[in-house]
């Protein structure tokens, strides 16, 4: 039997995305399930027995960015002959739509619960966010979709809710990690010389953060409440954000200096899980979060909030804990009880056996079965 073709849509790469992670860990998981897989992107990082099919349209500004992608996409997709397309983005013309991103009216509603008169009113003017939601009630009517990967029981919730998308077609289906190289195993490696690269004392206790997208994953929540904490609390934020500097300077303002520590994004961020002692991620909105996973499987105690897919991991009290983000006072006791280093390790090490069943394995032989037996549906 021929490989099954499979198309799979993406328009940006950024090395330090969780979704970008996502797709490239996929791409290593399908390799050798006599997977024949195609990049449908605008541009893409050269991975080996990987094809891809770069489409890039002239565009000025975002919507007519997403637009004329979208566009150019089904446009393309009329002369091949896949036998199934996988888009990550919110188009139209796919058989399988991955949820990686949430639901944009969702995300809207939880981004208005911490937003101002002027920012909400902001958000109600801005074209991108109309043209989205269109892009995304039209993506969930169309007739074509056969079958929407949610990466969080939430995810599945939220689309069901607005949507009313058939029980049937809903497929929750985890992000694998690997608990081989995010594992305790870190902290023997790394734990001493990252800190000393990064000016951490060594008996410091370390709140990491890993992230892209300071707004919604937190950070300055996290500021707040670590503000309130002992001097031997530190934060160590791990990502990229266009007001990175902003965010250095509410860490001085709130009397953080040389308390908090910005590295920019990593490539590799398993140095940092090893230095750290808890992972923080107070997001507003987080259809799953590859970084709380991968934290859990390097034997830390999670605290993120009730908004965070991957919290459906978290049980409060054995492995971490779940709060709204916007509790400010409830994050920052959260945080304090994991000060103790007893209460830590018993809680680290609950969270990496809550992680370990989530393997890439288990991850690529479920998206292979949807597969197969969408293939029978179209036969």
């Amino acid at each position: 039997m021929r490989p099954l073709r499979l198309a799979l849509i993406r328009a940006r790469y950024n090395p330090f995305g969780g979704a970008e992670r996502f797709v490239a860990n996929t791409l290593q998981a399908l390799q050798s399930q006599d997977v024949k897989l195609t990049i449908v992107t605008r541009s893409w990082q050269e991975q080996p027995a990987v094809e891809a099919l770069v489409i890039n349209p002239f565009y000025v500004g975002n919507v007519w960015r997403d637009w004329s992608f979208a566009r150019a996409v089904c446009t393309t997709l009329k002369r091949q002959s896949f036998d199934l397309v996988q888009s990550h983005e919110r188009i139209a013309c796919c058989d399988v739509y991955r949820a990686g991103d949430g639901v944009h009216r969702e995300w809207l509603a939880q981004r208005q619960r911490a937003q101002g008169l002027s920012g909400r009113v902001a958000v109600a003017l801005n074209p991108y966010h109309h043209y989205m939601l269109r892009a995304e009630r039209r993506l969930f009517e169309s007739p074509k979709l056969q079958a929407v990967i949610c990466i969080s029981q939430m995810v599945k919730e939220e689309i069901r809710r607005y949507f009313g998308v058939p029980e049937t077609r809903c497929h929750v289906v985890y992000n694998g990690v690997d608990s081989e190289r995010f594992s305790p195993r870190l902290r023997v490696t790394h734990r001493q010389a990252f800190r000393q690269q990064h000016g951490i004392d060594k008996k410091a206790v370390v709140y990491l953060f890993v992230g892209s997208g300071f707004e919604r994953k937190g950070v300055g929540r996290l500021l707040s409440a670590l503000a309130t904490l002992p001097a031997d609390c530190h934060g160590l934020v791990v990502g990229t954000d266009k007001h990175r500097h902003r965010y250095e300077n509410w860490s001085r303002g709130l009397g953080l200096a040389g308390r908090v520590h910005f590295t920019g994004g990593l490539q590799d961020t398993a140095p940092a899980y090893g230095a750290a002692d808890v992972f923080v991620l107070p997001t507003l909105y987080e259809p799953f979060g590859n970084a709380a996973l991968e934290a859990m499987a390097s034997g830390l105690p999670v605290v993120t909030s009730t908004k965070c897919g991957a919290g459906e991991l978290i049980q409060d009290g054995v492995n971490g804990y779940r709060c709204d983000a916007l509790e400010l006072a409830t994050l920052a006791r959260c945080m304090a009880f994991l000060r103790d280093p007893v209460r830590r390790k018993d809680m680290g090490e609950a969270a990496r056996l809550a992680a370990l069943p989530l393997t890439f394995e288990v991850m690529s032989t479920r998206l292979l079965d949807l597969y197969q037996s969408l293939l029978q549906q179209k036969r």
